[in-house]
């Protein structure tokens, strides 16, 4: 019966076909939906796939880029002769990289070779090339002449020279393909290279050597102290053969330094064979972003009606997919069965495509419409495949979705599950951590899944079972807590009050609990318990001490509730202390007479001896007395303490209450060597706390935190929260003593800013894995030391000090891990790599022997700690402090490791067979190799001594670093990154290990590297429970317990992220083959159509590398069978780095209207990747972001190419850049003058640190993190100086300051320089007297035909008007191909300037979605940041204004020193009162009686702009009112009006604005100019109401359409009939309608 109804069916289904063919086989032609293709492509030319490989497969392991090499050199035969195409070339490529890697990385290797996420790396490569071929000019004309080195091929393609495009392809030198670049000289010739090789310490200065670079390519056989040798060049060409095999050999043989830098220059394609060059040829487009075709409101009908002007379009080979199901029908199937009725078949599918298309749906369809996409979704065959069809092409489908029968089984559990979480809500996370995915794209997940499988690769290797492996990667390190508290308590602690004993206090009530009582926002709680012990440690010479004295002083008298302490020491102190290794040699200080005459010191003493004389209060009023005289003295507050204040501060104090007079005990007390002593205790106290080199600070409860009164403010509302809770939970109660609770339970004995990073200083990390696992590892041949009788225990802390032998810093850092162990640690071990210089005498190396014994053979004597300490002990003194004659020395230092050995009970035996055999050369070697692998495995420096603990590098600067400080270490890294591991890998049942090789020894190696691996992924350390939410009728879930990756997503199907996040899950089970559960979370209920767009992740496939020839054509969207009938406009997703702009689009990209493509069937946009965008956060040492901070970033010869300044909002600034080596510096001026860049911890070595170099690589950007510190004796000076004080000191000094130097500077911004134009005809008008006077500069933005057509027409109105120059500024992220190909002409003509500018969105500010919105946006927050720092005014004006008057007289007006000016809205058109929103409710209460203003023409004063941070203060009101949806309507206009009370508005006379809405034809004569605004009342067409209301507008019009014509070689739209309206109105014009309006 079934397949009887069936059969009948398909009849209907064909005599439908045969019946629509015949009727409407013309139409159907003329109606078949069209297609859009977008592609997005990059500036630089394309990148040779098979070097691409090489850097893909160096991310894995920098020797897997050797072995490549080699591969392919052996094994590859130049001739190509069985690859016939691009596909074949690529799968050779493919082969031969994946045979070097583990199973599961293969096709993660494949799919990032098609993405081309190597290609910029490539693109560095050509930059370094460059600098190498410039830095030596060839006699040859052919490269010097050319200033980029560019084949005229090359110079044709790039039209417009970017100087940000620091990577273009060298020209070949001299037609040589390589060379070799030795600092000294070039050689392109194996012949003279092999010269060179024989004597290459000789030929030229060491200092000449060139730089290499953690990305580069060092050959694993290198000597890193060797001469360097980097070959430029291309695997495959002949030359790169001979260079490779030479430099290798002399690599092995000691003499080289040997790097390679993958280049192959403009015309060597043809000697790198066929599969070599593949990718070079062809333009490179990308893949990684989205396509948004969105559904148009076409309310005001604002589209320009201009003929769709015609041009070259090639039409897309592929075919369309038949199996995607339209309207219930699967069409290849119909098709297979009756292939004779092709054409009606067709005919009919694209009729019920084109018919199927829903904006709106009634209330009770919406109703269930999420509910139903999730059961489509997880009823179908492939749920990931159908939720993207579903997603994507949402308008097509929604129809036949709202129709299915739902079943309630899924409606109940999404319903349940949302309980758990909002409906509609999206999360995603990778094994186990949460990833943001707004700012998810395709690179970054590539990225991210490569790093976990990497890991499991190492663990398996390192024989880990494969559940133990998912395990550990499904660990998600717990997020830092800065709870760790300094343990201060002493005798040195001088407390000011005790709020439980004092009298002043008594009044108050001591019921704990009071602390769960509410109180008003800023007001404490008066409580009679110590409850914050405020202590400070400082130095109470230093200005810094004082204040912070006078400020506890002030918060006592005013009874404010928390207990006062101080810390005393004295800095010249400490610093001696430091300079002597941390240890106090007192025999030496006694007699030194800058401690003798320590102003500190004497503070100190003098406070100790009144406090126990009179009282705490009184000595810290000694303190108070100290600071005034100061001041009073002074002729700035910011000098230094003089020994008169001290002496006059005592008197003053001491004076009333003295038995004896105040001189003669001071004389006493100087001589007093008791309190000398105790001033010096005290000083060794806060050295061994660590707080010393923090200059002021405040302990609160132990916690640090900067000295400052909003730091304790700060402090104490960080802790309340704790102690609320401690006494909600009866933890403290009224008798608990909080000081003792706290810091018994989290206090540590030292504090080093090193150790525990304040988020400031970023910890680095190696993995110790993939080092052992690369083969011959130093790592195998540690013997490690232990603490007594801990040998046999497992240690979960591993210990490893890096110490220079031949170094008195080495040998410290040495004894403190001897200390260390002697003080004894359960949990840790100790291993040493030594290192030494070349000119290591034999007593440093047999050290080095004597430790390696000791290791190997007495690690388990009781003494052996003890014979080691003495050893370092005798060794420091005899040969680092002071030298001795070579022969005595060896033999002396011999005998006394056999005496200490036998002191300590240690064989002798060992060292008198061992060290008498040591070989000088052998022993050199090894510290040799060790020095290698520090400097390549884990990036230490030959002579810097570090630790790596577990993997974490910290190395030792100027500061001293003791046993405590490995204490803290031990404990921070267990507690935070260690403990969990620990669990697990204790957990594991060993099956594949020999039960002999189990030992402690063993597991603790695998809990180091394991440990070490898992911190150098860079992922969140967020989590989410998703586990709660039920996953059984409404989830996707996919089983894989073989996999090491794991996705736990939530998604709502029909949101903006659920079109990503449908294509990126597609990718990740294609090749990666990952678990997953996807549980759906539509929204329940819906008011409107969820999604109203198409959409398309592009993403890359093996088709686009031709299976034909060898051209690579790449990923391109491509949008099958589109609506004709709808408006479209297109959007492109794309990743937080890029900016991109169109540079081939024939059709308006906003107002996408298909039908009136004629006979073309596909729609063609090509965008380009303009720049990436590098952003960064700057911070000022203890203060908040350096506003107005100057920054210039460059290269090497150019060091200034891009200048930008830092906002206050976070510190926030952004540049353009292409991949490359960049260096960012302060800008020359008042940035450089003030500041330097900070690095790392403040070991006094900042002020080396002028600029910071930054390798951009990537197609993911970067973001960098810049801390900088006022230069000595300038900390109180203000960066940015008042325009009104500036000018007076300029009055004053005749000259002008900083304010106007910069101009000197700041010639342009992100996106400027490279756009702006200045033609030669504009610059003769000068000279002939036609513009002259001074620029007036217009900002405008416009997007789509329609507004570029009305932006020409402003353009023309303008110009008209003035006499003086004009220079326009154009945000160009929405201009189209053909407004910037007409522009550059326009202003040729008609004799004004131009510059295209541009910014990118900030991930930080709240984003806007839908694309007018960030137009407005771009009107109004960032302004002071997207123009050149030189431009002082500019007046905004609407593309659809026209202008009547001289915008000079605006430019010039007096705007009364506020930075905005706008006009007011008018009032007399009476027909509008009711959309007056301003007049009533919300509005008219903010407004306070101030003018609403309208946003089409407003004037910045830049200069008042930033110097009152008002862009900051807007982004501030944004980024609070954009998170509601109901605010900001008009986000333009609404935000100024809204912030007008912060940011002043200065209201322009009413004639300069108006617009027929609002305004009366009264005073339309009077109007200097005219926008078109839309009128919500009549919602008249733009086009229409322009011809009707400006009489001047179809003059203006004709003229710019005329010229545009006859720039872009079109043919005018039907001149008769425009000349015939342009007649017309004329004539009408002739009768003066506008003074007939006004009667």
């Amino acid at each position: 019966m079934e397949n009887r109804f069936r059969a009948r069916f398909c009849v209907l289904i064909l005599l439908a076909c045969s019946i629509y063919s015949g009727l409407t086989l013309v139409g159907a032609q003329n109606r078949r939906p069209k297609n859009v293709q977008v592609a997005v492509r990059v500036k630089w030319s394309g990148t040779p796939l098979l070097l691409e490989a090489g850097e893909l497969l160096s991310k894995e392991s920098k020797n897997l880029f050797w072995e490549f090499i080699d591969d392919w050199l052996l094994h590859v035969a130049k001739t190509d002769g069985d690859s016939h195409s691009a596909k074949d070339c690529v799968k050779k490529i493919v082969k031969h990289g994946s045979f070097l890697l583990s199973e599961p990385l293969a096709p993660l290797f494949e799919y990032s070779l098609s993405l081309r996420s190597a290609s910029p790396r490539l693109v560095l490569y050509r930059q370094l090339a460059e600098e190498s071929l410039s830095s030596f000019p060839l006699p040859d004309d052919s490269y010097s002449n050319n200033e980029r080195g560019l084949d005229a091929n090359e110079t044709a393609d790039i039209k417009k020279f970017d100087p940000l495009l620091v990577g273009v392809n060298p020209k070949s030198p001299d037609g040589k393909c390589c060379w070799v670049d030795t600092g000294g000289a070039l050689f392109f010739d194996v012949a003279d290279l092999l010269l060179w090789l024989q004597r290459p310490n000789e030929l030229g200065d060491a200092s000449q050597q060139p730089e290499t670079y953690d990305f580069d390519h060092i050959h694993f056989d290198s000597n890193i102290m060797s001469p360097v040798a980097i070959l430029y060049g291309a695997l495959g060409t002949d030359c790169f053969r001979g260079f490779h095999v030479t430099l290798t050999q002399a690599a092995k043989e000691g003499k080289v330094n040997y790097v390679v830098r993958p280049v192959l220059p403009s015309g060597c394609e043809a000697e790198v064979g066929l599969c070599g060059a593949v990718g070079a040829r062809d333009s490179l487009n990308l893949g990684g972003y989205g396509v948004e075709l969105a559904l148009k409101n076409m309310e005001y009908k604002a589209m320009d009606d201009s003929a769709i002007k015609k041009g070259v379009t090639l039409e897309d080979p592929r075919t369309e997919d038949l199996n995607q199901e339209v309207r219930g029908f699967i069409f290849s199937k119909i098709l297979e069965r009756k292939s004779d009725l092709t054409s009606g078949i067709m005919a009919f599918r694209d009729y019920l495509l084109s018919s199927t298309i829903s904006d709106t749906l009634d209330v009770w369809e919406l109703k269930d419409l999420g509910h139903q996409t999730a059961q489509r979704i997880v009823q179908a065959s492939d749920p990931l495949q159908s939720m993207q069809e579903i997603n994507q092409n949402f308008p097509s489908v929604v129809s036949s979705l709202s129709r299915m029968k739902l079943n309630d089984s899924i409606k109940d559990e999404i319903i349940a599950n949302q309980k758990m979480i909002p409906p509609g809500k999206s999360l995603m996370a990778l094994n186990g951590a949460l990833i943001n995915i707004e700012d998810i794209d395709l690179y970054l997940l590539i990225d991210l899944v490569h790093q976990e499988l990497s890991l499991a690769d190492q663990f398996s290797k390192l024989k880990i079972p494969h559940s133990t492996v998912r395990k550990l990667l499904l660990t998600v390190t717990p997020p830092e807590l800065n709870t760790f508290r300094v343990d201060f308590r002493s005798a040195h602690v001088h407390y000011l009050n005790n709020l439980e004993e004092d009298a002043m206090y008594r009044r108050w009530r001591n019921n704990i609990n009071e602390i769960l009582v509410p109180v008003f926002p800023g007001q404490p709680h008066y409580i009679r318990k110590n409850l914050y012990h405020a202590v400070y440690v400082l130095d109470p010479a230093t200005v810094c001490g004082l204040q912070s004295i006078d400020m506890i002083t002030s918060f006592y008298e005013n009874t404010f509730p928390m207990r006062f302490g101080v810390i005393l020491y004295s800095a010249q102190f400490i610093k001696k202390i430091e300079m002597s290794g941390g240890e106090l040699h007192s025999s030496a200080l006694e007699h030194d007479s800058e401690i003798e005459n320590d102003k500190s010191s004497l503070i100190i003493q003098l406070f100790i001896y009144i406090k126990e004389n009179h009282g705490p209060q009184t000595a810290f009023q000694f303190l108070s007395n100290v600071n005034r005289l100061r001041i009073e003295s002074a002729e700035s507050t910011d000098e230094a303490v003089e020994m008169h204040h001290i002496e006059g501060a005592f008197v003053e104090t001491d004076l009333s209450k003295a038995k004896s007079s105040p001189q003669e005990i001071l004389l006493k007390l100087k001589k007093e060597q008791t309190f000398k002593e105790m001033s010096q205790e005290s000083s060794l106290s806060v050295f061994k706390l660590g707080v010393g080199t923090l200059q002021c600070c405040l302990l609160m409860n132990g916690l640090v935190f900067d000295s400052s009164e909003e730091a304790l403010i700060n402090a104490m509302s960080d802790e309340l929260p704790r102690i609320q809770e401690q006494v909600y939970y009866g933890h403290i109660n009224s008798r608990t003593d909080v000081l003792e609770k706290f810091l018994s339970e989290n206090g540590i004995s030292r504090y080093n800013p090193q150790i525990l990073a304040d988020g400031k200083v970023k910890r680095r990390f190696v993995s110790l894995a993939s080092s052992i696992l690369g083969g011959d590892s130093v790592l195998n041949e540690i013997n490690y030391l232990h603490s007594p009788e801990t040998v046999d225990d497992v240690k979960a802390v591993t210990h490893l000090l890096a110490v220079d032998v031949t170094s008195k810093k080495g040998i410290k850092l040495l004894r403190e891990g001897i200390h260390y162990l002697i003080g004894g640690t359960q949990g840790a071990r100790v291993g040493v790599l030594f290192s030494a210089s070349q000119t290591a005498d034999l007593p440093s190396l047999l050290l080095t022997k004597t430790f390696e014994i000791t290791a190997a053979s007495y690690s388990h004597k009781k003494k052996v700690l003890d014979f080691l300490d003495q050893l370092c002990s005798f060794y420091e003194h005899k040969y680092i402090l002071r030298s001795t004659t070579a022969a005595e020395s060896n033999q002396e230092f011999v005998d006394k490791v056999y005496e200490l050995a036998e002191a300590n009970e240690l064989f002798s035996k060992a060292y008198k067979f061992l060290l008498p055999e040591a070989s000088d050369l052998k022993l050199r070697e090894h510290l040799n190799k060790v020095s290698q692998f520090l400097y390549r495995q884990l990036g230490i420096p030959s002579g810097v001594n570090a630790i790596i603990t577990n993997g974490r590098v910290t190395p030792l600067g100027a500061s001293v670093f003791l046993s405590d400080d490995l204490h803290l270490l031990e404990s921070v890294e267990f507690r935070h990154r260690i403990n969990h591991i620990v669990e697990i890998i204790e957990e594991v049942n060993w099956q594949d290990v020999d039960p002999d090789m189990l030992t402690s020894k063993y597991i603790s190696d695998v809990i180091m590297f394991v440990s070490s691996s898992m911190d150098t992924r860079d992922r969140s350390t967020e989590s989410a429970r998703f586990e709660i939410l039920n996953a059984e009728y409404s989830a996707v879930v996919v089983n894989n317990e073989n996999s090491s990756i794991h996705i736990d997503a939530v998604v709502d199907p029909l949101s903006p992220s659920g079109q990503k996040l449908s294509s990126l899950l597609r990718v990740l089970a294609k090749y990666a083959h990952p678990s997953m559960r996807i549980v759906l979370n539509p929204l329940s209920s819906l008011g409107d159509l969820p999604l109203k767009n198409y959409y398309r992740y592009v993403v890359p496939t093996m088709d686009d590398f031709s299976s034909t020839d060898y051209t690579v054509n790449g990923p391109k969207a491509f949008f099958a069978n589109m609506p004709l009938s709808k408006t479209l406009t297109m959007n492109l997703d794309v990743p937080e780095p890029w900016l991109v702009e169109p540079v081939i689009a024939i059709h308006d990209l906003d107002n996408i209207f298909l039908e009136n493509l004629g006979d073309t069937r596909t729609l063609q946009a090509v965008f380009e990747l303009e720049a990436l965008v590098l952003t960064g956060h700057c911070a000022e040492k203890d203060h908040g972001p350096p506003r107005g901070l100057q920054l210039i970033l460059g290269t090497k010869n150019t060091p200034h190419l891009v200048d930008t300044i830092v906002m206050a909002n976070l510190g926030y600034w952004q540049m353009k850049v292409h991949p490359g080596v960049w260096y960012l510096q302060l800008a020359p001026g008042r940035s450089s003058e003030l500041y330097f860049f900070r690095d790392g911890v403040d070991d006094g070595s900042q002020e080396k640190s002028l600029s910071k170099r930054i390798a951009i690589n990537d197609l993911r950007g970067n973001v960098v993190h810049l801390e900088v510190v006022k230069k000595k004796g300038k900390e109180h000076e203000k960066l940015l100086i008042s325009s009104d004080v500036d000018n007076q000191s300029k009055d004053k000094r005749g000259h002008s300051s900083w304010n106007s130097k910069i101009f000197e500077w700041a010639s342009s911004f992100i996106g400027g320089r490279d756009h702006s134009k200045k033609s030669d005809d504009c610059l003769k008008g000068h000279s002939k007297g036609g513009r002259h006077g001074k620029t007036i500069n217009i900002f405008s933005i416009a997007s789509g035909h329609l507004y570029e057509r009305f932006l020409k027409i402003m353009i023309l109105s303008v110009l008209k008007n003035t006499h003086r120059p004009v220079k326009f500024w154009f945000i160009k992220n929405y201009l189209s191909p053909p407004f910037k190909d007409v522009i550059p002409h326009m202003a040729r003509e008609y004799g004004f300037d131009y510059e295209l500018i541009t910014y990118r969105w900030p991930t930080w500010l709240h984003k806007q979605t839908e694309k007018q919105r960030i137009i407005w946006a771009y009107k109004i927050l960032f302004l002071d940041v997207i123009f050149p720092l030189s431009l002082e005014k500019v007046i905004f004006v609407d593309a659809d204004q026209v202008v009547r008057a001289d915008m000079g007289e605006l430019y010039d007006m007096d705007i009364k020193g506020r930075p905005l000016a706008y006009t007011p809205f008018c009032d007399n058109n009476k027909e509008m009162d009711g959309y007056r929103f301003w007049r009533q409710g919300f509005w008219r209460d903010h407004l306070q009686g101030k003018p609403y203003h309208i946003s089409a023409l407003y004037v910045v004063d830049l200069v008042k702009f930033r110097e009152t941070a008002a862009g900051d203060h807007l982004r501030v009101f944004y980024e609070t009112l954009s998170k509601d949806p109901n605010s900001l309507a008009n986000l333009d206009q609404d935000l100024p009006n809204y912030a007008q009370h912060r940011v002043p508005i200065f209201s322009l006379p009413q004639e300069w604005l108006w617009c027929e809405s609002w305004c009366g034809n009264a005073t339309k004569s009077r109007a200097k100019t005219i926008d078109l605004c839309n009128n919500p009342m009549t919602k008249e067409p733009k086009l229409q109401g322009a011809r009707r209301i400006v009489h001047e507008w179809t003059d203006l019009d004709f003229e710019a359409r005329k010229f545009t014509a006859k720039i872009l070689g079109d043919e005018m739209d039907n001149p008769e009939a425009l000349a015939s309206s342009k007649k017309s109105v004329n004539d009408s014009s002739s009768e003066d309608m506008e003074s007939k309006a006004e009667l």
